[in-house]
């Protein structure tokens, strides 16, 4: 970022009111500001209590502690101060507008802040998506993933990666360059096909968990499923422990789907609650039940629901909607004396429960919470987390798999081309190269001040 640009400021902090906010101002421009505020600079990367002034009236806002950051070592690679105030709305309101009315200092858009610490070279693009994942994370499974990519987890393979490659590529340019020379090994495109094809296989490797690693991000989808009436909302609203759908006598009731995010020790879980499946010539209803089939038909886990007090009998109830895991829940077992016999042949798992009561609930969410550690593992942590990253690496290896399928006596251009091609996406993967019409798109979701 050129040092004559603006310099920028926000509430880096929560909603007001509150009892700490945190106002971050970052530029060329950021000495100006502080010392217009509060009269000096303090030290640097050193907190110091400081009165903050209307610049034009002279009069006290309040008092803070205000810290110093000189580039480049500050988060952003330029100029940073912060001003830690009380949170209140007013002095908030004061501070923002004392320093709307300075030269040269604009409010910072969404994500301004981090997307100045990219083009500073303090981040690359997967610490930035992994900073992003880390403020929306909701558990604990996706906070230790989104730290990991914050880290380098993944940018920092991919650099690794893209080192090797040049130097597998400087082996085959030196072979086009300088085959006339004495000094110059003959076979030098052997080694370099070496090195693509070890990288392939780590690459391949990394690709496996992509799956695991991008549904951590999303939550792992449970749909509740099956006939009306056999109590589907009233288990969602049990699990969820709120009313999240409305329970109703009447068949036909849940016409769409409903959605309710759970933390299931520390894993996500996105659970749904579906319209009963039954054939019917009501069309807002038929459209409920298409919408329910191909939900249900996509989840990670169906709990097939059936009410215990009648035979299993409707249509579509005696097998999964697909190929996915499917668990038989026979509900309403507080209406009978003893589980009526259900088949339970074609599924993975049986439980029986009164969603009304919560008589054998526990048992089933304990299963729901192992089926999600099982589900993301507990090894090491997926490298790929994002579409973005499996497209690059998907790119990275179809490149990689071209130059060694050429061999060592394949043309040697060819071989160069597609070891720079690898090499070029792995570039763009942690934002090295040719990003520009991908920034807007990682940047937008951001909030201000971040």
């Amino acid at each position: 970022m050129p040092m004559s640009g603006p310099t920028i400021f926000a509430l880096s902090s929560g909603r007001p009111p509150a009892a700490i906010a945190v106002i971050r101002v970052s530029g060329p421009r950021a000495r100006f500001a502080v010392e217009t505020l509060i009269g000096r600079v303090p030290p640097a990367r050193q907190a110091a209590l400081a009165r903050i002034r209307d610049p034009v009236s002279s009069e006290v806002i309040d008092e803070a502690l205000a810290l110093w950051f000189p580039a480049p070592r500050s988060e952003t690679g330029e100029d940073l101060a912060e001003l830690q105030l009380h949170g209140g709305r007013a002095v908030i309101a004061a501070v923002l507008a004392a320093l709307g009315r300075l030269d040269g200092l604009r409010p910072a858009e969404p994500g301004e802040f981090t997307r100045r610490a990219f083009e500073n070279g303090r981040l690359d693009l997967t610490a930035v998506e992994g900073l992003a994942d880390l403020v929306y994370a909701e558990t604990q499974a996706q906070r230790r993933q989104a730290f990991g990519q914050l880290k380098g987890l993944l940018g920092d393979r991919a650099e690794t990666w893209r080192k090797r490659l040049t130097e597998a590529l400087a082996l085959v340019e030196a072979r086009i360059d300088f085959s006339d020379e004495a000094d110059v090994p003959a076979d030098l495109v052997r080694p370099a096909l070496a090195i693509a094809e070890e990288l392939a296989g780590e690459v391949r490797a990394a690709l496996a968990g992509a799956d695991r690693g991008e549904r951590l991000r999303e939550g792992l989808v449970v749909a509740i499923a099956g006939a009306p009436n056999v109590g589907k909302s009233t288990l969602l609203n049990r699990i969820a422990r709120r009313e999240a759908a409305i329970v109703s006598p009447l068949a036909g009731t849940t016409r769409d789907i409903i959605e309710v995010h759970l933390d299931l020790d520390g894993y996500p879980v996105t659970l749904l609650d579906t319209a009963g499946i039954r054939p019917t010539d009501d069309p807002v209803e038929l459209e409920g039940v298409r919408r329910a089939t191909e939900r249900a038909g996509a989840a990670d886990l169906v709990l097939w629901l059936t009410d215990s007090t009648r035979p299993m009998a409707e249509p579509m109830a005696d097998r999964p909607l697909a190929d996915n895991p499917t668990w038989l829940v026979r509900n309403k077992i507080d209406l009978v004396d003893s589980d009526r016999e259900q088949s339970a042949a074609n599924f993975q798992r049986t439980f029986s429960l009164s969603a009304a009561t919560g008589a054998g609930l526990e048992e089933l969410v304990v299963a729901l919470a192992t089926f999600a550690g099982e589900y993301f593992g507990a090894g090491e942590p997926a490298l790929v987390t994002r579409e973005r990253h499996r497209r690059a690496l998907q790119e990275t290896l179809a490149a990689l798999e071209r130059a060694a399928a050429e061999g060592p006596d394949g043309p040697e251009d060819i071989i160069a081309e597609e070891l720079r091609l690898a090499a070029r996406t792995l570039g763009r993967l942690t934002g090295r190269v040719d990003v520009e019409d991908i920034l807007d798109v990682i940047f937008r979701d951001f909030c201000i001040g971040k």
